[in-house]
């Protein structure tokens, strides 16, 4: 339904103040609400990513930029999830969070606090989906299947520190931009169309996103592929460059732009 303005989106400076009130209430949510929903968050990525894979695992070699293509299309199903049916990935909590730290509606204690516990309930979520869906029921436990799940996790394993950083950055500054149309938009057709593309193309062009790569490298331990070492040793550069593009790439040139002396 077009608002009686007759624009389908809020002003930039609108989506801006929009992304700070969102950052407080993820802040104010009680311990139980974070886990839970943070544990869905983690559960709905894994969930996309193990879509994405499927596909590329039965698309035939000879079509597999066309398998890339479609797996990436159906990957933003998570985030869609999330944001409209209820959700918290740590991911898009470093864009609206630091939005509301930004504008000194919360303390620094608040955005970290926020960011652990949003981590592990991914986590814990991420893991469900590993063992539950992946190893139990097989969808990435046997056959083509489990061979793409390992190429997938040798592929994220195969970057430098500083390549699994950047890449990092480069996931998270189209997750923010996701959430922030996500925000900007007054109808759910909008909001989905705002968050599809930005996810799609960042699973396409291959950067890494932690909660994902939290579900594939601990399927792959799971199977006895590879060990926690291993895990860490992804994970921890790709988390902190999630951070930076989420904050210094989206929150921070935005806030700047649209809220800070307004």
């Amino acid at each position: 339904m077009i608002e009686e303005s007759g624009s389908y989106m809020y002003t930039p400076s609108e989506t801006a103040e929009i992304c700070s009130k969102k950052g407080i209430e993820k802040v104010e949510k009680n311990l139980v609400a974070k886990v839970l929903l943070g544990f869905i968050g983690g559960a709905m990525i894994s969930l996309g990513y193990v879509s994405y894979m499927k596909i590329v695992a039965t698309t035939p070699e000879e079509l597999s930029f066309l398998g890339t293509l479609l797996g990436a299309s159906v990957f933003p199903i998570g985030l869609i999830v999330i944001l409209l049916a209820g959700g918290e990935l740590v991911t898009g909590n470093m864009v609206a969070v630091s939005m509301a730290w930004l504008n000194k509606k919360i303390g620094w204690q608040a955005v970290i606090n926020n960011w652990l516990i949003i981590t592990f309930a991914n986590l814990l979520g991420a893991i469900f989906v590993a063992f539950f869906f992946g190893h139990v029921v097989g969808l990435t436990g046997n056959g083509a299947n489990l061979h793409e799940m390992l190429v997938v996790a040798d592929a994220k394993l195969a970057a430098t520190p500083l390549q699994a950083f950047v890449s990092g950055i480069g996931c998270n500054w189209f997750v923010g931009l996701g959430v922030w149309l996500s925000y900007g938009c007054k109808d759910s057709a909008g909001k989905m169309i705002g968050i599809w593309f930005p996810i799609m193309i960042f699973v396409l062009l291959g950067f890494q996103h932690s909660v994902a790569n939290m579900f594939v490298l601990s399927d792959a331990m799971i199977e006895g592929h590879i060990g926690l070492s291993a895990f860490l040793a992804n994970i921890i550069p790709v988390y902190f460059g999630n951070i930076v593009g989420g904050v210094a790439f989206v929150s921070f040139p935005y806030f700047m732009s649209y809220q800070k002396g307004h």
